[in-house]
């Protein structure tokens, strides 16, 4: 099937080829069409399988008739995080290039009178997370009478932010003759008592059992004493062939330790953590995608929606505590039809976690033995670690400087064989440090600058 069969307009699908597409995904194929005949539709679908474009093609094409007003969207788009509120906004800028739809990003940290100021020019796509929606809400600086078209992405995310009040409340202030759409990778039985409560007679479109991993990743566990994770990781980075990787963490404070460990060891990293204001993310994630680095060290703010192709390996370095994460942090490879590996580090006290993913997967995870791994040996090309030369200078003579993300590390005068080339694994956080969990509702960064143009309308 391609994308000329799904009754889009021929505007819309010059924008899709232009992006470098022909062929729909299963979701956007079964979500597309009933869409555009304005029905409401639950679409349940793992993460990398396309589900962004299958509600955002559509929409461009229904909404390109007709006229906003002030202070009331045509159609809202709620998110949980600004991350993904943000990706959404870029599908609308890549798809949309050829039709004249207004758009408004509303959430947290940037100034209100931008985005007053482009709700009162009227908007016709209002992409919100729930607080910042609210907010304006009871200010008195929106309508919701005027909605057409809602749709509610990441439905079990909303729910383990605990905004599913705040959902309830925004759909009882939109027009009962809506069209609703309703997209999650798991339906656990609030979600379900939502969806019941709030769309009329759904079209259920399922392309995969609910958290089930997707088949194009290779899954593996392999059992580690935690003092040896790092020198496992090290030897999976220099001999596995990853070619691009993100490395989670359960806590801030690990994310960053092992960023640092391994940029001082010669490793290309970066690093993604709640603890970061919104403009430094936004730089890890460029510099990332533009391959300026090829490791990421990440905690679970990354782990779903962030598009980012060509990632070859997801490394579990703290086995998540909740499992469907682990199918959303594994989600980071194997996308859009492409393989990946995902490996998982599993401690003795890690058992209950094991049981619980396998549980929610349906599937036995591989164990591979850590004698698998080729030791680590010095990393070589992109992530080369300084060498000692046989003509070093003296120990008292300072040795030149290499630049490693912009940062002056000297490097280390020891023998190549040592087998205390690594530094010690860093310091464990405390049991007690809270998990790294999505965003609260602020944007701390300025306004991305795709978005510039769309707010000063």
């Amino acid at each position: 099937m391609k994308f000329a069969d799904l009754g889009l307009s021929d505007e819309l699908l010059k924008a899709v080829a232009d992006a470098g597409y022909d062929e729909p995904t299963p979701i956007q194929a079964q979500a597309i069409p009933p869409v555009l005949m304005m029905k409401d539709i639950i679409g349940i679908a793992q993460t990398g399988t396309g589900k962004t474009a299958s509600f955002v093609l559509p929409m461009i094409d229904i909404l390109a008739h007709g006229r906003s007003r002030a202070r009331m969207p045509r159609s809202l788009i709620l998110e949980p995080t600004r991350e993904l509120a943000a990706q959404v906004a870029e599908n609308f800028e890549k798809y949309g290039k050829n039709h004249n739809l207004s758009m408004a990003l509303l959430i947290g940290g940037v100034s209100m009178g931008d985005q007053i100021k482009a709700l009162e020019k009227g908007v016709d796509v209002l992409i919100a997370t729930p607080g910042r929606l609210m907010d304006l809400f009871e200010r008195g600086r929106i309508l919701m009478s005027g909605c057409e078209l809602l749709v509610i992405d990441e439905a079990d995310r909303m729910l383990d932010m605990g905004f599913i009040p705040d959902i309830e409340q925004i759909c009882s202030k939109l027009p009962s003759t809506r069209q609703t759409m309703l997209f999650s990778a798991t339906m656990p039985p609030p979600i379900k008592k939502l969806s019941d409560q709030f769309l009329n007679n759904p079209k259920s479109i399922e392309v995969s059992r609910p958290a089930t991993a997707n088949t194009s990743i290779e899954q593996s566990i392999i059992n580690v004493a935690p003092k040896a994770k790092r020198k496992l990781l090290y030897g999976i980075l220099d001999n596995e062939g990853v070619d691009t990787a993100i490395i989670f963490c359960n806590r801030k404070t690990e994310v960053r330790d092992l960023c640092e460990n391994l940029r001082k060891d010669g490793f290309d990293a970066g690093q993604i953590h709640g603890d970061m204001d919104q403009s430094s993310r936004l730089a890890e994630l460029d510099r990332f995608k533009s391959g300026e680095i090829n490791i990421l060290c990440a905690s679970d703010v990354a782990a779903r929606g962030l598009d980012i192709k060509g990632v070859s390996h997801v490394v579990n370095y703290d086995i998540p505590w909740h499992p469907d994460d682990y199918i959303h942090r594994i989600g980071r490879t194997g996308r859009a039809g492409a393989t990946g590996i995902a490996i998982t580090f599993v401690t003795n006290r890690d058992e209950e976690h094991v049981d619980s993913i396998e549980k929610l997967t349906g599937m036995k995870l591989p164990v591979r033995d850590s004698k698998s791994i080729k030791p680590e040996k010095k990393p070589a090309g992109k992530n080369a670690a300084p060498k000692k030369s046989k003509d070093e200078k003296p120990k008292g003579d300072k040795p030149k400087k290499r630049h490693i993300d912009d940062r002056s590390v000297e490097p280390k005068n020891q023998p190549a064989k040592s087998a205390e080339k690594h530094a010690k694994p860093p310091k464990q956080a405390s049991k007690s440090e809270p998990v790294d969990n999505a965003d609260d509702d602020g944007w701390n960064g300025p306004v991305p600058g795709f978005l510039d143009a769309k707010l000063d309308r």
